[in-house]
Formats: structure tokens, C-alpha cells, sequence
């Protein structure tokens, strides 16, 4: 193929990408995001929480010219993965949890990753001389939404999310940078208006404004990104959420009626929307990774998503569930042991009881030690 201008080129690169199943695609310069200085005040004021990997990055990020010199254009892609699988209202029968719709089929760094190599590759056949490129799937130093903001697929909502006015919010984004000059897409307006229903439903008031969310009462924070135990006065917050939350997205009037993704890689993977939570208790590490093998979901590992899960348990205050997870109180990761005694606490009977105490007499671990006898008491742990 024969390019006889940048512009042309341009068209090419965009019909390349949709064919690659990107339904999002914009083009912008490589220059310092619009809003890097917000981001560097967020990071000033804590609300990144434990997320270090952003402080190491925040130059990187708010500069990308510093370390890619030769970079010229950003080829930011989207990707939907709505599928209409509603969130259940009611618990009826097992006790069973939510996942966030992202996680529900194939990890998306895979699929994004090849997709955009794949797109590299045509480039540089097409244009026929050297071309740099480098791709990044959430994984790099960059301000992903910024640069997609730039490049017209969408405006910062004010849940912090990136909105499009025809697809809404559930997509994933990808960045291609590249050595070469090309024309670069107009960013659209903003259309949140006066709505706030993002702001108003969060169940842990994470918003602390209209685009600025503390991500340390985040759900998606706490059960993700969050290593070690959750905050005793926000778990009744969490409900029966075990790995994300999409709360601020499903009221979202931008996300009423949207098509659903017919990629076959996001489709839900069988008893990831809404799983029984009770099966999730007895999973060892090597049955964790297999389950979970090509998931979103590993990146929490084994003792992350059943710290989850517990604290699902004790807010849905399932009897059924007090066997299991009194069986967890002698698990190996103090975490897991720790956030089962929260749970039993919460459902307060004599079963519980008797559980929590005979932990108690041989538990060594002083946090573990508190979280138990304050669930015996009835009181939260002081951290």
C-alpha cells in the first residue's frame, strides 16, 4: 500500500485498528497530558494511598517527552467489554458476590498487547522505512485518559472515568506511541453537566469532588490495589463486592442502552458474574491459579480475593457460610485469618462464638489476635 500523505495515512492507521477490533481510536501529539498537574496534586495529597508505582512514576508520567525523545504521536485505542449481565438486587439461595464487569472474561493485557503489536507491524509495512513504536496496556508510566482525551475518544467524567457519547464507559485503553508525525484529532467537550449520580451513589463516599476521587475508600482500591487489610470501619461499606465495583459506571446515563461487547475474549467466563462466594473459601494456591489462569483476577492473588470474599460474607451475614470460614481461621496467610474473624463477628452466633475462641487460644499473630478478640466483643480494629 501506497501512502501519499500523513493524513492518508492517518485514515489508514484508524481502518487498520477498527479491523483489529479497536472500536476507539484518536490520534494526538506526544505532549505533556492536560491535566498533569492535577495529577500530581492527587499524589501530593494522598489519595493514590499505597499505589507507590505512581510516586516512582509521576515525572515519567506527567512528562512523556523525558523518556520518549523520539516519540511524535500517540495513537490511543479503545476497546469495549460491556456485556449485559445485570448485577443480581437480591440474595436468593447461595450467597453470592460481585465482580467487576472488566474482570469477567480474558485479562485484556493479552488481547491489547498482541492487537497492538499487530497494528505496529502494519505501520511499518505500510509506511516501508523504520518505524519506533512502543505499546502500553495500563502498565506503563502513562496518563492513559489524558492522552485519550486528547485524542477525542472521550472527556473525564466526574467519576474520573473516561466517557465516550456513543459507547459510554466500560472500555479498556491502549496507546501506541510512535516516531512518526500525524494529524492530530480534536478533543470533544465535556457533557457531565450538572448530573452527579456518579458522585451521590458511591457507598463509601470515595468522591471527595466532581474528577477528584480518594482512591483509599475506592472499592475498587480496596479490593484490587490494596494489599493488606481493609480498613475495619469501611468493610460493612464494601457489601458483597469481592474484585472492583462499577457502581459509578452502571448509574452513568452515558452507559443506558450501550451495545455490548461482541469481542469473544471479554465474554464472561463461566461463575465470574456473580460467583457463589462459600466454593471461593476452600480454594488452595494451586487451585487459585488454575481457576483463576488468564483472569484479572490473579492479580490479587489467593489472599487477596479471599480476604474479599470474607468480608463479603460478613456483610451478607450468611449462616451457611460460618463453617468455611471458620475453617479459614487456620489459614496460612494471617490476612485471610484475620478478615474470616471479622466475618464470624458479624454474624454473632453461638457457632461463630465458639469458633473465634478456640482461634484465639492459638493464634500467634498480634494483628490477627486483635481482629479476633474484636470480634468476639463486637468493637473494629483499630487500623
Amino acid at each position: 500500500m501506497v501512502v501519499q500523505s500523513p493524513e492518508q495515512l492517518t485514515q489508514a492507521i484508524k481502518e487498520e485498528a477498527h479491523r483489529l477490533g479497536f472500536e476507539l481510536v484518536g490520534i494526538s501529539s506526544v505532549s505533556d497530558p492536560p491535566h498533569e498537574q492535577s495529577f500530581a496534586d492527587w499524589l501530593q495529597e494522598g489519595y493514590g494511598g499505597e499505589m507507590a508505582y505512581m510516586t516512582r512514576t509521576e515525572q515519567a508520567r506527567r512528562h512523556p517527552s523525558t523518556w520518549l525523545p523520539w516519540a511524535r504521536s500517540v495513537v490511543s485505542v479503545a476497546m469495549n467489554y460491556y456485556t449485559p449481565f445485570p448485577r443480581e438486587t437480591h440474595q436468593a439461595g447461595a450467597p453470592k458476590g460481585w465482580i467487576s464487569r472488566y474482570a469477567w472474561g480474558e485479562d485484556y493485557h493479552t488481547v491489547f498487547e498482541s492487537r497492538l503489536d499487530a497494528l505496529l507491524g502494519w505501520i511499518r509495512n505500510t509506511v516501508g522505512e523504520e518505524v519506533q513504536g512502543k505499546a502500553y496496556v495500563d502498565a506503563g508510566p502513562v496518563l492513559e485518559k489524558g492522552f485519550a482525551g486528547l485524542a477525542g475518544i472521550g472527556w473525564i467524567g466526574k467519576n474520573t472515568l473516561l466517557i465516550s457519547p456513543k459507547h459510554g464507559s466500560y472500555f479498556f485503553l491502549g496507546e501506541l506511541f510512535l516516531s512518526l508525525e500525524l494529524p492530530a484529532d480534536q478533543p470533544i467537550r465535556n457533557r457531565c453537566g450538572s448530573c452527579d449520580l456518579c458522585l451521590k451513589a458511591c457507598p463509601t463516599d470515595a468522591f471527595v469532588g466532581p474528577y477528584r476521587l480518594d482512591a483509599r475508600r475506592c472499592i475498587s482500591y480496596l479490593t484490587i490495589e490494596l494489599k493488606g487489610s481493609i480498613p475495619a470501619q469501611i468493610r460493612p461499606l464494601i457489601g458483597s463486592h469481592i474484585f472492583g465495583c462499577d457502581i459509578c459506571q452502571e448509574v452513568c446515563p452515558y452507559n443506558v442502552n450501550i451495545e455490548a461487547s461482541k469481542e469473544p475474549a471479554f465474554q464472561p467466563r463461566e461463575g465470574l458474574h456473580a460467583p457463589e462466594l462459600i466454593p471461593l473459601l476452600a480454594l488452595n494456591d494451586e487451585q487459585f491459579r488454575s481457576w483463576f489462569k488468564g483472569s484479572p483476577l490473579k492479580r490479587s492473588k489467593r489472599r487477596g480475593v479471599l480476604r474479599n470474599v470474607a468480608v463479603a460474607l460478613g456483610n451478607l451475614g450468611s449462616a451457611e457460610s460460618i463453617p468455611a470460614l471458620a475453617r479459614l481461621l487456620s489459614d496460612p496467610e494471617p490476612l485471610v485469618r484475620g478478615h474470616a474473624a471479622w466475618a464470624l463477628g458479624r454474624t454473632g452466633t453461638t457457632e461463630a462464638r465458639a469458633a473465634l475462641d478456640e482461634a484465639l487460644a492459638r493464634e500467634t499473630d498480634p494483628d490477627v489476635k486483635v481482629e479476633i478478640a474484636q470480634a468476639l466483643t463486637g468493637g473494629a480494629p483499630s487500623h
